[in-house]
């Protein structure tokens, strides 16, 4: 965001409010957002352990990607791969 806002010259809290009136979302928000999806995906087609999917997304630890995953998707990262390989609703 600091880069953007220079280029544009706009101050970071004009373009973070921009960015929250035109997606409906702070950009924190949708970056994570769209960080979990894509590890939705991961975990439903990678067979590596959760915690090298959790390390290719920036967490250090299994443990605290599992709390990002559950805070988005409503489920430890764990369950839901395994309901999704099972074929339930993830």
């Amino acid at each position: 965001m600091d880069a953007l806002a220079e280029e544009t010259k706009v101050s970071r809290a004009a373009l973070t409010r921009r960015f929250s009136k035109l997606v409906g979302e702070p950009p924190a928000s949708y970056l994570t957002c769209w960080r979990m999806d894509l590890a939705a995906k991961r975990l439903r087609t990678a067979d590596g352990p959760v915690a090298v999917i959790a390390n290719s997304f920036g967490y250090t630890s299994e443990y605290a990607f599992s709390r990002a995953f559950s805070r988005a998707r409503g489920q430890p990262s764990g369950r839901y791969r395994t309901r999704a390989r099972a074929g339930w609703a993830a």
